[in-house]
């Protein structure tokens, strides 16, 4: 147990200090292409400098609630500082959101009155912000496929790189042509990008947040292979759901009928077998007893049930 929690100390240590990294880089590209943006006159270039000043917002929240995670659960934070990451995730889609909103309402001005774009410097510092942004994603990368608060910075940085290509084509399209109003369009398929893919985070961010059963579980499923289980004759009062993307929980009321406490044990083990290796379920609360109820009550109306517990304590 101390070898894991070491282990797992040390990747956390990894990550933030990737994430301090890419931090880095990204405050320093900022300043550069905010100006080259101007005096360019690229709203290509532009959104993406306003875009790479909320990925530094976004990795020093990431950052932050990685650092706040590693704290041990205490008695005030029992299951611990885990939804910390998922808050930062669902301020990251939401400002992702917003953004893709304001690029699109600023390129459709644009279509109507398109501005001169010096595609020389918009190409260069274009070239300059893939290499940048492809490097700072390619640092928070590692562990955001399991991890909604790296998942929403990385989204952010990846946001950025189709920025920045979006951009390099606009100007090699304007060098060529002098059609400036491909500036906006670009824009405008960078902001569906954008929204697109923080409409995804947001959701599943909600999702946990409200407690509910975690997207790729199928209930009816699970609760078939439960009965499925030597000595369950029946399963209700069942809740599944998530703490992080990554770490679930579940509590349900077990029929077993009268059986020996040796018995108990080998059920409760089972069941706990099930639940861990086919749903990644590790936090798991079970009351096993010998009486059970209908299969209306699979779910438990809490708001129902509240008085009827209050009268039988």
């Amino acid at each position: 147990m101390s070898h894991s929690h070491s282990h797992f100390g040390d990747l956390a240590k990894q990550t933030t200090t990737r994430i301090a990294l890419a931090l880095g880089f990204t405050l320093a590209f900022v300043a550069i292409e905010a100006v080259a943006g101007y005096w360019s006159n690229s709203l290509a270039l532009l959104s993406d400098a306003v875009h790479n000043v909320t990925d530094a917002i976004a990795l020093g929240l990431s950052w932050y609630a990685l650092r706040l995670t590693a704290r041990p659960a205490n008695s005030e934070k029992t299951f611990g500082y885990h939804r910390a990451g998922i808050l930062v995730a669902l301020a990251n889609s939401a400002t992702l959101v917003l953004i893709a909103l304001g690029i699109l309402r600023e390129a459709y001005l644009r279509f109507f009155s398109p501005a001169a774009v010096e595609a020389n410097i918009l190409i260069g510092v274009g070239l300059a912000a893939v290499i940048v942004n492809l490097g700072t994603a390619w640092l928070v990368k590692q562990g955001s496929d399991h991890d909604l608060n790296l998942r929403s910075a990385f989204t952010h940085l990846m946001g950025d790189v189709a920025s920045t290509i979006g951009a390099v084509i606009a100007g090699i399209v304007i060098a060529f042509t002098g059609l400036n109003w491909f500036d906006p369009l670009v824009s405008v398929l960078i902001g569906a990008l954008i929204l697109r893919a923080a409409w995804g985070i947001l959701h599943e961010a909600v999702n946990i947040l409200l407690e509910g059963t975690p997207q790729d579980l199928d209930m009816q499923v699970m609760v078939r292979d439960l009965l499925a289980v030597s000595g369950v004759l029946g399963v209700h009062d069942l809740h599944a759901w998530s703490i992080t993307q990554n770490l679930r929980a579940l509590s349900a009321h077990i029929v077993t009928g009268e059986v020996s406490p040796n018995t108990d044990a080998d059920i409760r083990r089972s069941v706990n077998t099930v639940l861990s290796h086919s749903y990644n379920i590790t936090h798991v609360t079970l009351q096993l007893e010998s009486e059970g109820c209908d299969s209306a009550g699979l779910y438990c109306n809490m708001t129902e049930a509240a008085p009827h517990h209050q009268h039988s304590h």
